[in-house]
């Protein structure tokens, strides 16, 4: 493969041709199992120094999505097969927008981690954690009108609840779950209306936190949960 990348304009300089080889990588670019050029190679196509090129390496190790070989050459990884879940919000857009699958995908993965949040903050929850809920459900309340502020109001309750489970794997996962969300916020904010002022089972969810019924949590988030992912299914045409 041909070391030709577009010149680094923006400082940090290392982030950007991480950003770049990442790109390249996720987009099939380099295939698994390919090497990587040179560090060399890579700083003279990049116009950037040994040093910036090694940290931006270093990185794409990190990432899951090189590996150093014998002899100090970089073999391309499977993403599929290493990398974590924080390579989904550079997976949910791509070179034409949004990716259709990987929306969908997202919000599979949603639906089935929402109602485990939501029980498991039940089992654990206190009394500060339901008034907090109740809270923001009083404030959705009375913004029915503001889709955009409904919006915002419930991605608070369920950052709160996710922080309710005191489950540091729920709380990973979920930081990746909302880092992709954000990259589509505006995209979301009309296909997802019926979810977002859907109040009714979010109270039921705050009030399920109090009386600590899991059961209870459970289905009343995969019900709400399961209304925006049925209206992404449908905006991108796929099915379950």
């Amino acid at each position: 493969m041909q070391a030709t990348l577009d010149p680094i304009q923006r400082q940090p300089v290392s982030e950007a041709l991480y950003q770049q080889l990442k790109g390249r990588i996720l987009s099939g670019d380099f295939q698994p199992g390919e090497r990587l050029p040179s560090e060399r190679m890579l700083s003279e196509a990049s116009g950037i120094n040994r040093g910036a090129v090694r940290e931006a390496v270093k990185r794409l190790q990190q990432a899951g999505l090189i590996a150093v070989r014998q002899g100090g050459n970089h073999e391309v990884l499977d993403f599929l097969q290493e990398a974590g879940p924080e390579l989904l919000p550079s997976l949910l857009i791509g070179g034409e927008g949004f990716n259709p699958k990987v929306v969908c995908d997202l919000m599979a993965m949603r639906s089935v981690l929402a109602p485990e949040i939501a029980a498991t903050a039940a089992r654990r929850g206190s009394v500060a954690l339901h008034a907090n809920l109740c809270g923001l459900c009083e404030d959705m309340r009375a913004r029915q009108a503001d889709l955009p502020a409904l919006q915002r109001l419930a991605l608070a309750f369920w950052q709160a609840l996710v922080v309710g489970s005191d489950n540091v794997a729920f709380r990973l996962s979920f930081n990746a779950l909302r880092k992709s969300y954000l990259q589509a916020w505006d995209a979301l904010t009309l296909p997802m209306a019926g979810e977002f002022r859907d109040i009714a089972r979010l109270q039921g969810i705050a009030d399920a936190v109090g009386s600590r019924d899991a059961a209870a949590a459970f289905a009343a988030a995969k019900a709400h949960v399961g209304l925006g992912e049925s209206a992404i299914q449908q905006l991108f045409g796929q099915t379950t």
